[in-house]
């Protein structure tokens, strides 16, 4: 009974792909639509939801440091949740990876889903690699970019200029935190089963900011076929 809402669910949502309009190209990041949709809600919130009888958790929003209790709250309000379709913009990097820790410890069964027409993002991708099954149903958005720790160009033009030796310091701070950044999430994709190549040929491939010439691209969306060849879905 189980298997067949979970097949009726992916149905339903590849029909609703197939019959949707496509959604425009962004020009700086051609792999990726114009307007993600990845909600605007400031913290991720979590609704449960019965849908061709199967009990799904959604989590709409950006990954705050308040995640990971209301994501244990929303899990045992229903024992019989046994999907978690996701839709966010990112946000904290260190919760997304102790989200998707705390789903594969503690539910070693749970599906994780990007639907048609959703878009998960950043730190979202590594909480939805915590599924033991993964999907991405035909519509449905997995966006990468480059980790950073500097989101201020002109701001660190400006300490560079103010204070120079300050600005070694912070530089070598930056390389410091960039490094450990790096190792943890080599260490989650080994823990989570997907290939550390997405990282090398994707994820660090890509500019962490706007460049001036004449690729500007900051984001990369992966096909299906890079989703299955990197392990990032591992269902359907």
């Amino acid at each position: 009974m189980r298997l067949r809402a979970i097949m009726a669910v992916a149905a339903a949502f590849s029909l609703t792909a197939a019959t949707a309009p496509a959604d425009p190209k962004d020009p700086k990041n051609p792999t990726c639509p114009f307007s993600p949709n990845w909600s605007t809600n400031r913290q991720m919130q979590f609704t449960v939801k019965v849908i061709d009888g199967a009990h799904v958790l959604t989590g709409e929003g950006a990954i705050d440091n308040g995640l990971l209790p209301r994501l244990q709250q929303a899990l045992k309000s229903d024992p019989d949740i046994s999907e978690i379709w996701l839709r966010s913009p990112g946000g904290i990097a260190a919760v997304g990876n102790a989200a998707g820790t705390f789903i594969r410890k503690n539910y070693p069964t749970m599906i994780t889903r990007i639907p048609a027409g959703w878009t998960c993002f950043s730190a979202c991708n590594f909480m939805f690699m915590g599924g033991r099954a993964r999907i991405v149903d035909p519509g449905g958005v997995f966006m990468v970019h480059m980790f950073t720790q500097v989101a201020d160009r002109e701001g660190v033009k400006a300490d560079i200029q103010d204070d120079p030796d300050g600005a070694v310091d912070m530089i070598g701070e930056i390389e410091q935190d960039a490094a450990l950044l790096a190792s943890d999430d080599n260490d989650f994709l080994i823990r989570m089963g997907i290939s550390r190549k997405l990282l090398t040929e994707i994820m660090y491939r890509q500019k962490a900011l706007e460049g001036t010439g004449a690729d500007k691209s900051t984001r990369r969306c992966l096909t299906q076929e890079e989703m299955t060849r990197y392990g990032v879905t591992n269902a359907s």
